[in-house]
């Protein structure tokens, strides 16, 4: 039986922990050919792409902190198969950025949020809109947050917020200006979602069990349901959502 995704190649970005590693697994499973991304835990990514049959799986590895690395990794991803139907911009730091930082803790850690969580995807996107209206159309899925929305509850992480804030709105600029050349772009907006980064940063909120008890749903979001998600839009079943931001926090947080 035909999977739903068995003529799609997919690069997901950051595809060795958390969300990236789910979705990995998720794209595998529905059928299509991937390539993995990750920056410097391959044995993570090895272990999410374990389950897919070596013909259809690539790993490639990129530091998204240095500049040009999303246009090299871009490169190689359509070099394995001479097409990407689908990027997943996942790759994400979150890197502390208090106002009482000294000056050179402030630059430092701005300047690698930026480049890692705007510029580098930035890059990336750019080269995936250009393949795709050559290609006849392709999704493209990028992970913002709800602090994005509403701005972070943690102090530190106001540079995080402000990195997914940008990605959103250049998501939607893209839907926006290439939907008739069969682009469809597409935000993902997650809550606390139960990864590694969301376990150290409850640390600064009493542990995981009081931000689990703050919780409409009384617990982190999984993340195998953001990745759920990312399938059924990789998919292109419902082309008019292209634009649309959409949230996963259990109702802990309505717009």
């Amino acid at each position: 039986m035909s999977l739903p995704l068995s003529n799609r190649i997919a690069l997901v970005t950051g595809a060795s922990r958390g969300i990236g590693a789910a979705t990995a697994r998720a794209l595998g499973a529905a059928g299509a050919h991937l390539v993995a991304h990750y920056g410097s835990h391959r044995e993570g990514a090895e272990e999410a792409v374990a389950a897919i049959p070596a013909e259809r799986r690539l790993l490639v590895g990129a530091d998204l902190r240095q500049a040009g690395a999303a246009r090299a990794l871009w490169g190689e991803a359509v070099g394995w198969r001479g097409r990407i139907d689908v990027l997943v911009a996942n790759a994400a730091v979150m890197p502390h950025t208090p106002l009482e930082a000294t000056d050179a803790d402030w630059d430092a850690a701005w300047e690698e949020v930026l480049r890692v969580n705007v510029l580098e995807p930035a890059n990336l996107m750019r080269e995936a809109v250009r393949h795709f209206r050559a290609h006849g159309g392709g999704r493209l899925i990028t992970l913002s947050s709800w602090a994005a929305e509403r701005g972070s509850a943690i102090a530190q992480l106001g540079g995080y917020a402000a990195s997914k804030a940008a990605v959103r709105n250049l998501t939607q600029t893209i839907a926006l200006n290439h939907a008739r050349d069969g682009v469809l772009a597409y935000v993902v907006a997650p809550g606390i979602v139960r990864t590694r980064m969301s376990e150290i940063s409850a640390e600064s909120r009493g542990g995981i069990e009081a931000v689990n008890a703050m919780l409409s749903l009384g617990e982190m979001v999984p993340p195998e349901e953001v990745a759920a998600l990312i399938v059924f839009l990789a998919g292109g079943e419902c082309r008019h959502l292209t634009g649309a931001t959409l949230d996963v926090n259990g109702a802990t947080y309505i717009r």
